[in-house]
Order: C-alpha cells, then structure tokens, then sequence
C-alpha cells in the first residue's frame, strides 16, 4: 500500500499528468469550436440551397 502511495505522490508531482491534462482541455475547446462551426456553416448552405431552390421555376424538365 505504501508503495502505491509513493507511486501516487511521484504521479502527482511529475509535470507529465498536468501537461497530459492541458492537452486534453485544449483538445475539449478545439472539438467544440469545430462542431460550433460546422453546425453555423451548415446552417448557412442549407438556407442559401432552400432560397435557391425556391428561386427556380417549377415544370419539368425538358418543357414538354
């Protein structure tokens, strides 16, 4: 058990578990912004296709 402990202390003062940490959270923001932006892009494509779609005239195609 106190091997464990030791094991804990030398784990906690070690600078790799905080960088490890850092990089996680960093990772966390990067993947939220990224779905922020796909989710707005998106938006925008998918309202620019609906106005254009609206915009061209109904009938088939071919005029017969």
């Amino acid at each position: 058990m106190k091997n464990f402990v030791n094991r804990m202390k030398d784990f906690l003062k070690s600078e790799d578990g905080p960088t490890a940490t850092e990089y996680a959270v960093m990772l966390a923001l990067i993947i939220v912004a990224a779905i922020g932006s796909i989710q707005l892009v998106g938006d925008k494509v998918s309202t620019t296709f609906t106005e254009i779609s609206a915009g061209l005239p109904s009938g088939t195609p071919g005029g017969s």
